[in-house]
């Protein structure tokens, strides 16, 4: 499974973004599919993830601003970040578990700054 990140970008500080992840395959039969970040100096961190029934979890820095979604027709996640913040700052990551193994798409930055 080939994963392709975009959608990141210079934001201003309570702006919005929306990353996609599009899959080289179906994602139908993919489970989990998430987002992750990583920040300079720290540990990549689980941001948000979704099942295949649409089962979500978000990290509590991001409950209530971001919402995952996944579109099985277009082989795609997504990650709608709203009231952006400077601490949001970071490379995301997305990621697709399928048949026991973890792929991992290229990364993209995202920069909240004034």
């Amino acid at each position: 499974v080939q994963l392709q990140a975009s959608g990141g970008g210079l934001v201003h500080p309570g702006g919005s973004l929306r990353l996609s992840c599009a899959a080289s395959r179906s994602i139908f039969s993919i489970n989990a599919l998430a987002w992750w970040r990583q920040a300079p100096g720290k540990q990549r961190e689980l941001v948000a993830s979704i099942t295949t029934g649409g089962g979500t979890y978000y990290a509590d820095s991001v409950k209530g601003r971001f919402t995952i979604s996944r579109d099985n027709a277009k082989n795609t996640v997504y990650l709608q970040m709203n009231s952006l913040k400077p601490e949001d700052t970071a490379v995301f990551y997305c990621s697709a578990d399928y048949r026991g193994t973890r792929y991992w798409g290229q990364g993209t930055l995202v920069t909240v700054s004034s």
